[in-house]
């Protein structure tokens, strides 16, 4: 499978299937996000996903795929950090603000960053026609969260602190989406960067997790919990695979506009899940986000 993967590195079929993943990152990272905010704690359900995502990682890591190279340690290991910093700035965004508010201004915050990341650190660069996509691509976004932000009536006390905190977890989502990136591509195969990435990140969370369903007053049953932070493990498993495999096909800053696109699809999870009213201007505004995705790939 690698050597496959591999061999469409710089070819066409290596952009289509870089395209493909990309989209495919970006609708499970909306359900991600969803089983998250859902009816748990964040803190419970990101620290349940992370401790079930390293265990199915370890027997992988430890005996399926080759061993990570010596110069592959420091990699790890600034990665081990900034996924803790994003992690935390994510659980208290999502302990603060409004699930459909805050997740399009993380969404929108990150690819902006991003692409200018790329052309720093990999010498990518967006034609006009592309950062007018972006563009496109971003007043959609930002505008889904506006809208949102005026039609909400719980919460909005922590809203502008949420919202500064969406912010800083946008920037650390562009930190790590460039920063895996460059580790995804300094392995010869691109299954142990994976595989060592979900170990070694199961690590932290579950700790925070325990600690704080110590102190709960009332504390959930643990039986759901685990089953959502089953399905959340195998879904993450899928969505950073499928974005990072896209980042060591194509290029990095196209494959993280197109993960935004997760914004459409987060709305159409609260619409057809959690019963959210859509409405014609949230239809629009999720439609510039499509168009801004569709304009940024046929400008490269």
């Amino acid at each position: 499978m690698s050597a496959f993967l591999l061999s469409l590195e710089g070819t066409d079929a290596g952009h289509q299937a870089a395209l493909i993943l990309a989209l495919v990152a970006a609708f499970l990272h909306a359900l991600f996000g969803a089983l998250q905010k859902g009816r748990h704690d964040p803190w419970l359900s990101r620290g349940a996903m992370d401790f079930f995502y390293g265990l199915i990682a370890a027997p992988f890591a430890l005996f399926v795929v080759p061993w990570p190279e010596p110069h592959m340690w420091i990699i790890f290991a600034g990665m081990f950090v900034i996924h803790l910093g994003y992690k935390i700035a994510q659980g208290y965004t999502y302990t603060k603000g409004a699930y459909t508010v805050v997740y399009p201004v993380v969404r929108g915050t990150g690819p902006l960053f991003a692409v200018i990341g790329a052309g720093i650190v990999f010498g990518e660069h967006f034609t006009l026609v592309q950062w007018s996509g972006v563009l496109v691509l971003l007043s959609g976004i930002f505008g889904l969260a506006f809208y949102n932000l005026r039609t909400i009536t719980a919460g909005r006390e922590t809203m502008v602190p949420a919202l500064m905190l969406a912010v800083l977890t946008g920037a650390f989502v562009a930190l790590y989406t460039t920063y895996d990136a460059y580790g995804i591509r300094s392995t010869a195969d691109p299954f142990t960067f994976l595989a060592w990435f979900f170990f070694l990140d199961g690590f932290v969370m579950p700790v925070v997790a325990f600690l704080r369903y110590r102190q709960m007053a009332h504390k959930p049953a643990l039986g759901p919990l685990a089953l959502r932070g089953f399905v959340g493990g195998i879904v993450a498993y899928f969505s950073f695979g499928c974005i990072m495999l896209a980042t060591r096909l194509d290029n990095v800053g196209e494959a993280a506009v197109l993960r935004e696109t997760s914004t459409v699809f987060a709305a159409l999870i609260g619409w057809l899940v959690l019963k959210e009213k859509v409405g014609p201007r949230r239809l629009a505004l999720m439609a510039l986000i499509a168009l801004g995705a569709v304009i940024v790939e046929m400008g490269g």
